[in-house]
């Protein structure tokens, strides 16, 4: 299966609530006026895109409709995609490797959205790549975490630093940290602790995650990833707001999206964090996942 197919399938659930009623506002032969540009308006608010961002999208169509450059619906269809597409330079989307020594991703997010599973499959996707990957398993607060991140270390195949359940996460970090300068590793993907972003105490703590690796390498963490649940689309903004107040958030990974309806918060997301999504969760085995490509995103969103 392709990128796009795997991602139209993935996208099913969005495509179904947003895609069909776009498809019904952008409907091949229609004219462009001031109804349709009032009905796209409402269609794309339901999708979760987010006002600020819709805002931005209806006067960019509503420009170009004045200037005489669109005047049918298909016209508009096309003039939406690559103006959401440009909203994600290639650059920004891309992973920052370092030049010398380990790459230190930290991971990030709530219980509950996906993360643990999300670094597994940041393994088994970047070790599909040629990549010798280690796991460093500081979340040590709940309950069979570790054992969760052992077993999927050893079905992705990559090596693991851990410590027994409620150990100090900073210690796991420093001593994966040492690890990965030992064995020569390209990258080291830190799970840490799921939190509330309403709990300081366990905020503050990811933050000394942060201090350790930096000090023990140099420049790390060279990304620090938050995966947000696609499936509950505007209060995914609100957490990511709260957590880059504590950890400097370079990119995102949007998991769970094959059981969105909400689809459109990736949109919405971009414009309202200047954060990129970097990664797409799009189903439970260790494969579904693909760094995110806004064409192939928007061509699937907009499939019939």
């Amino acid at each position: 299966m392709g990128l796009f197919d795997r991602i139209k399938k993935g996208l099913t659930r969005t495509r179904e609530k947003i895609g069909a009623g776009l498809n019904a506002v952008l409907a091949v032969g229609r004219k462009v006026d001031q109804s349709l540009l009032d009905e796209l308006r409402d269609t794309l608010l339901l999708s979760d895109v987010g006002p600020v961002t819709v805002d931005k999208l209806i006067g960019s169509v509503e420009s170009a409709w004045k200037r005489g450059k669109v005047s049918e619906a298909q016209e508009v269809r096309e003039h939406l995609k690559q103006q959401i597409a440009e909203m994600w330079p290639e650059a920004d989307r891309t992973l920052n490797y370092s030049p010398d020594g380990p790459t230190v991703i930290l991971v990030t997010g709530i219980n509950g959205s996906g993360k643990t599973t999300s670094v597994a499959k940041l393994g088994q996707y970047l070790a599909s790549q040629g990549k010798k990957v280690i796991l460093g398993a500081c979340d040590t607060y709940r309950a069979a975490a570790v054992e969760q991140l052992t077993v999927w270390s050893e079905r992705i195949g990559v090596q693991i630093v851990k410590h027994k359940q409620d150990a100090d996460p900073g210690a796991v970090a420093y001593d994966a940290c040492e690890a990965a300068i030992a064995r020569k590793a390209d990258v080291l993907l830190i799970d840490t602790a799921g939190r509330l972003h309403t709990q300081d105490h366990l905020m503050r703590e990811l933050g000394k995650i942060q201090k350790v690796v930096e000090r023990k390498i140099p420049g790390a963490p060279h990304e620090v990833l938050l995966v947000l649940d696609a499936t509950i689309g505007q209060n995914a903004v609100n957490q990511a707001h709260v957590f880059s107040q504590h950890v400097r958030v370079t990119g995102l990974f949007l998991a769970k999206l094959d059981g969105s309806a909400k689809g459109g918060i990736v949109i919405g997301i971009r414009d309202q964090l200047d954060v990129p999504v970097k990664f797409v969760g799009l189903g439970e085995t260790p494969q579904d996942v693909e760094p995110f490509e806004p064409g192939s995103f928007m061509d699937a969103m907009f499939a019939e």
